[in-house]
């Protein structure tokens, strides 16, 4: 397993690994569009957070992307750093390396000095809740519906 930074000019490689792993967006859209999805890996980021600052990570195994997360600094303190988002494929999971890749994106935020790494995660996801409970992660007691889909996001911190 190696992490690495991800560039814009891999937005192909970053499509195709989500049209090998669907899941998570048919579970939080309802539909997949991998081109665009893979253009806003590099070009999202929360609320007062340079997109440019933004670290986005990709998890190899075997050569193969097999894991993405992007993580933004400034949110939703100016201190405080943000998990926008850490999938891994099917084929890596249970094995370890969601844990390794998250160790990593503490790595990074702590060498940032953020006090705290946030995330969200979605009512329809109680497998990643737990994960991210079992790593550490409470609730702050904030949530907000996307009117859109419907789905609750529950937002989550860790301090580091």
């Amino acid at each position: 397993m190696r992490i690495r930074e991800l560039f814009p000019s891999e937005t192909s490689l970053v499509a195709q690994f989500y049209r090998e792993a669907p899941d998570y967006w048919l579970l939080a859209e309802g539909r997949v569009d991998p081109d665009h999805q893979a253009s806003e890996f590099f070009t999202d980021a929360p609320p007062n957070c340079n997109p440019a600052e933004s670290d986005r990570l990709g998890l190899f195994v075997d050569s193969r992307l097999s894991g993405v997360a992007e993580v933004s600094y400034g949110f939703p303190e100016p201190n405080d750093a943000y998990l926008g988002l850490m999938l891994l494929g099917p084929w890596a999971q249970g094995q370890g390396h969601g844990r390794s890749f998250l160790a990593h994106v503490e790595t990074l935020a702590r060498s940032r000095h953020a006090p705290r790494l946030y995330l969200a995660v979605l009512d329809v996801n109680p497998r990643g809740r737990a994960f991210w409970e079992r790593e550490g992660f409470r609730p702050t007691g904030l949530s907000r519906t996307d009117p859109r889909t419907g789905h609750t996001a529950y937002r989550l911190v860790k301090d580091l």
